[in-house]
Formats: C-alpha cells, sequence, structure tokens
C-alpha cells in the first residue's frame, strides 16, 4: 500500500520509519528544505517518559493569571481575538482538575515509557548517533522549599551531577528518573530520514501542501503547489499546521501552537558543564549536554503562529543558567530558537483513524514530540496496516 505521510519532523520521519518496516510503499511531503526544521529543530532534547507531566493540572490556572503581565513568565497567555486560541483556553481549564490530570499524566507516562523502548530498539537496529545521553534526568527543586522523603538531598545530587556544585546552596532537593534519556531530536530525525531513504522511502522537500481532494467518503489526493500526490493512505503529522488542514475536511482537532524558546551555547568549562539532562522546576527549564553544546529550553507563550523570537524571554533563560552555573557556557556566543509545539488542552496526542477510512492522524505531541516519537510512529504503523497496536 502507497502512504503519503503529511510532515517530515521526528513524528513523521519516525511514522515513515516504522511504515516503511511494515511493508508500506511511503512517500513523504514536507514544505521546508529539510527534514526537521520546525519544532524538531532545537527542543529540549529531553526523552521525558518518567518525567512527563501535563501541563493541565490544579493550580495552573491561578499561577498563569499572576503571569499574565511577566514577559519572563514560563507560561504566558497572549489573549487573541482567535476562537480557536478561546476554545482551546476553555478546553485546557476543563483539563486542570485532580482526577484529569492524574489520568493524563498515567497515559503520557505509558505512551513515553513505550516509546523509549522503541526509540532503544531502533538504536540498537541501527546504530544511531545524536548526541544521545543515557543517564536519567534530574529534577532540580531550589528555594525554601520543604525536603520531601523521596527526594536526593543536594550531596546525592552533586554525586550524581558533579557541575551542581555551583549552586548547591541553592538546591532543596532533587527527583531522579534514572531511566529518561536525552538527545539532539534534529540529529536524530536527519539521521533516521537518511536511513529511511536507504529503505526507500521518497522525500519531497519545498512541498506546500494546499487541501485534499475527496472521492466516495475517501482521499483521494493531496493537493500541493507542484501536483496532486495521489496514494492510498494519508497521514497528517504536520505538527501545529494540522488543524489548519484538517478542518476543511470536517475535521475539528483542539490542538494550538505553544511557542516555546531554547538557548543553545557551546560550553565553556567541561568541568563545570552538566553532563546528564536537568530539569529546573521553579522556571519550567530543560537542560540537556549535546556534545560540545548545552541546550536550554523551555516557557510556554499562546500567541498564535508567531515564531518571533522574544529576546527578552531568551535573555530571562541565560540569566537564569548562568545564575545556576555560572562557568558552564559561553553566553556570548549562544544562539536563539523559538518554534511552535502542537499542543492539546490534555497534552495527549492524536494517533490512529479518523471518519475518512484511509485518512490517519499523528499529530498534537506538544512538548512531548520527541519523546513520544518512535513510540508514535509504530503505533501508526500498526493502526495503518490494520493490526491492533501492542503498546504495554
Amino acid at each position: 500500500m502507497k502512504v503519503a505521510v503529511l510532515g517530515a519532523g521526528v513524528i513523521g520521519v519516525t511514522a515513515a520509519w516504522y511504515l516503511r518496516k511494515a511493508g508500506h510503499d511511503v512517500q513523504v511531503l514536507e514544505r521546508r528544505a529539510g527534514p526537521g526544521l520546525e519544532t524538531s529543530y532545537a527542543n529540549g532534547g529531553q526523552i521525558s517518559a518518567d518525567h512527563a507531566a501535563p501541563w493541565a493540572k490544579p493550580g495552573v490556572p491561578l499561577q498563569a493569571l499572576k503571569w499574565v503581565l511577566r514577559e519572563d513568565a514560563p507560561l504566558l497567555f497572549r489573549l487573541r481575538a482567535d476562537p480557536a486560541q478561546w476554545r482551546w483556553g476553555l478546553q485546557f481549564l476543563r483539563e486542570c482538575t485532580a482526577e484529569r490530570y492524574r489520568e493524563n499524566a498515567a497515559r503520557l507516562q505509558r505512551l513515553g515509557r513505550y516509546s523509549r523502548d522503541a526509540l532503544r530498539e531502533l538504536r540498537n537496529e541501527t546504530g544511531l548517533q545524536y548526541d544521545q545521553v543515557a543517564r536519567g534526568i534530574l529534577e532540580l527543586y531550589t528555594g525554601n522549599r520543604a525536603a520531601d522523603p523521596g527526594w536526593k538531598t543536594p550531596d546525592e545530587c552533586v554525586a550524581l551531577e558533579p557541575a551542581l556544585a555551583s549552586m548547591k546552596a541553592l538546591l532543596a532537593g532533587g527527583g531522579l528518573n534514572p531511566g529518561d534519556e536525552s538527545g539532539d531530536a534534529y540529529k536524530f530525525t536527519t539521521e533516521l530520514a537518511k536511513l529511511c531513504v536507504q529503505q526507500g522511502v521518497r522525500f519531497d522537500f519545498e512541498v506546500d501542501i494546499k487541501g485534499f481532494t475527496l472521492e466516495k467518503q475517501k482521499i483521494s489526493g493531496v493537493k500541493t503547489n507542484l501536483s496532486t500526490v495521489k496514494a492510498d493512505a494519508y497521514v497528517l503529522a504536520l505538527g501545529s499546521y494540522s488543524p489548519l488542514l484538517a478542518r476543511p475536511l470536517g475535521i475539528d482537532l483542539p490542538v494550538y501552537p505553544l511557542k516555546g524558546y531554547s538557548v543553545t551555547m557551546p560550553v565553556k568549562n567541561p568541568a563545570a558543564a552538566w553532563t546528564m539532562s536537568l530539569a529546573d522546576e521553579a522556571h519550567k527549564l530543560v537542560l540537556s549536554r549535546l556534545g560540545d553544546r548545552l541546550r536550554i529550553a523551555g516557557t510556554a507563550e499562546l500567541n498564535g503562529y508567531d515564531t518571533s523570537i522574544n529576546k527578552l524571554r531568551c535573555e530571562a533563560i541565560v540569566k537564569r543558567v548562568m545564575t545556576l552555573f555560572p562557568d558552564a557556557g559561553d553566553p556570548s556566543k549562544a544562539t536563539y530558537w523559538a518554534g511552535l509545539r502542537p499542543a492539546t488542552p490534555s497534552n495527549l496526542p492524536f494517533i490512529g483513524s479518523t471518519k475518512y477510512p484511509n485518512f490517519f492522524l499523528n499529530t498534537g505531541h506538544g512538548t512531548l514530540g520527541w519523546t513520544h516519537a518512535c513510540g508514535s510512529g509504530r503505533i501508526l504503523a500498526d493502526i495503518v496496516s490494520g493490526r491492533r497496536p501492542e503498546i504495554g
């Protein structure tokens, strides 16, 4: 069966890989000049299967109100005359109950662990290298917080990551998720795309998808700026842009762009730079080591499809990192990036079938696209192939 995958980010490329492994003829359409140039390009780099938690939880609405006038706030709603934003916001509020939070977190972790196992199998099978570090993720708790019995003490945190000695006085403790990992999602995506090509997958870049043609309640083609692409099945993996293509088909996806920022800087002093992946709980930042680079990412801004870089927000990230690790990186050589995460109110993605028997979804992964990519791709390939996904 010929399958057209729409989108060549980490979600689309992993879907293409597993579809090809399932025996399908796969063609990937992408509007950019290469794979992984949107949300996958400079994200936080964490495979946070055990550390995953929905943004929607009790206390967040009140906290978001307190942050509304802060340009450097971890979560910032920029209210617009946009019905989609308002609908998404109301649905988000409904997900902020304790019961919904527990249920959503459990489902995210289930998918994350399945996906992490799939990633490890893929890595063992192909030898793929992407600056991966498999030492867990250490969540750092700072400030005047009472220590939790399950936390690592500041001394234990420093023993795990010696670079934390520079901020030991600020540490209240830390929570370790030993099975989690980190790595460069962009490098992973581009290298896996090369392996896909070797297996016979076709990639067409600089192709703008305009819409679909219908015939007898099925998708009969994808209209692009160059031609109409025909396939037996179609997979929508366009991240934040997915609802714009799905809406004319009568499919209403509650996916809204959640802009995130990252800072990448070279290591200045290897002895002072972290080597394992960290999470700064107070400032909602993630810190990863990508070879000789440091990647710090975080914050969430609802501001439509605006991808412009707010320098103030990036400078706030740099300031926090230099406070914690003053000699780790070289801020004079820092590069700033902003990308749109395709967020659902619950943080749960859409993977599977639609009212059209040959049209499938693999989108809405929010901040966890890199974490859930391999598992989502495998599940999607099973569904397209008519098999029941075997997620534990």
